[in-house]
């Protein structure tokens, strides 16, 4: 009875005030209701899938200057079979992951190999070419749960930079059969935070879907910009110290190498503060650090500190695949802040009003300031969805 009232009391607050006549607002954080219902996980698995039928294609994709070695960790369900390689600039690699795999993939920088060995600058694991486990920090992440919810039919997916940055990445949705609906400016994000990538001041741009589904942009960094966005005290490589000390120590009219990776407020200092841990691991305590509202500032779809899942977490119906991009040209993505209220209408019901994919389409609708939380016009496809992912819960008790 008592997880009965708990559904109706978390659907009663998503399902719009359709009956009062009057607008209610998407919740500032609605991807944590859908984050509570997650399924629990099954145990993890090297792979690759055995069976052909519902494999998922992960792609990676290198569009670096220079050689990087993807690492790729599998956390629970089947993985791809692998946990490294090479690749040169300009090519890809496509894997094939089980459609319960949860897991992340990473780019490894600067590495020296040795058959087997591979030791490296940035991203390291235990200096194996082959990652058993996760990179060491700083690394950019891409992160999966192809079967999140309470009935295993969503996927979670981010970019991260809860363990620090260093390389640019882009996560591009590979439509399934039944998918092909969604909009690509709902589903592909970067976060492009190094010198020499980004493109001119937009506020939206094509390069990561097509002229019909233009992507919301962070519409004001700079490749000069982005140079100093890192404070000192995370810089994992600071330049050296002037050997007259006429400039203080950090300064930031020094300038800073053009590879210049970023360590986490957390791998930084290792306070409990700084890593959410401790009698901080609590939302309402831990809060995010500079290092977090810098994040923010040059990537605003990415994930920043350890609750900052609610802000950065991209939940779209289960089905297709993903490429994850090393070194996509562009800008940063600024899909959740933007485009909120039509990503809250696909993860609920599973589709997209008429009304929803003409504003998709809409340049002035996609730039225009929409504030901390949108405003959500009720539409009886909305609600009528919300009641259907209620019933099916009911059913499951």
């Amino acid at each position: 009875m008592n997880q009965l009232l708990l559904i109706f009391v978390t659907f009663g607050s998503l399902v719009p005030a359709a009956h009062l006549g009057r607008q209610s607002n998407v919740p500032g954080h609605w991807q944590a209701e859908f984050l509570r219902y997650t399924k629990r996980s099954s145990p993890a698995k090297r792979g690759p899938p055995e069976h052909w039928e519902g494999k998922v294609p992960l792609v990676i994709t290198n569009k670096c200057d220079a050689t990087i070695w993807p690492g790729i960790a599998t956390q629970s369900g089947t993985g791809p079979g692998t946990g490294g390689f090479e690749l040169t600039p300009g090519k890809n690699r496509t894997l094939w992951v089980a459609p319960d795999w949860q897991g992340r993939v990473w780019g490894r920088t600067n590495c020296t190999v040795n058959g087997e060995s591979c030791a490296c600058k940035t991203g390291d694991c235990f200096s194996k070419l082959d990652c058993e486990f996760s990179g060491a920090t700083p690394a950019t992440l891409a992160e999966f749960n192809l079967a999140g919810g309470s009935n295993g039919m969503q996927t979670f997916y981010d970019i991260s930079l809860v363990d620090g940055y260093n390389l640019p990445v882009g996560i591009n949705y590979i439509p399934a059969k039944n998918t092909t609906y969604i909009p690509p400016n709902l589903t592909n994000c970067a976060c492009i935070a190094t010198s020499g990538w980004i493109y001119s001041k937009a506020k939206t741009g094509t390069f990561y879907a097509n002229e019909s589904y233009p992507v919301p942009l962070e519409p004001e960094e700079t490749n000069n910009s982005v140079e100093n966005w890192c404070p000192w005290p995370n810089l994992a490589f600071p330049p050296t110290k002037p050997g007259d000390g006429v400039y203080p120590y950090p300064d930031d009219n020094i300038q800073r190498p053009a590879f210049s990776p970023c360590n986490s407020a957390c791998a930084a200092s290792g306070s409990d503060k700084d890593c959410c841990v401790g009698k901080y691991h609590d939302p309402k305590i831990c809060k995010p650090s500079g290092y977090s509202k810098a994040v923010k500032a040059v990537c605003p779809d990415a994930y920043s500190f350890a609750f900052d899942d609610q802000q950065s977490t991209f939940i779209i119906p289960k089905g297709g695949g993903w490429e994850v991009v090393m070194c996509p040209t562009g800008r940063s993505t600024n899909i959740l802040r933007q485009l909120g209220k039509e990503l809250f209408e696909l993860a609920s019901g599973g589709r997209l009003s008429t009304r929803s994919m003409k504003q998709l389409r809409n340049v002035t609708y996609i730039e225009a300031d929409k504030g901390a939380a949108v405003s959500l016009k009720p539409s009886n496809g909305l609600t009528a969805a919300l009641v259907t992912s209620l019933v099916s819960l009911l059913v499951m008790l």
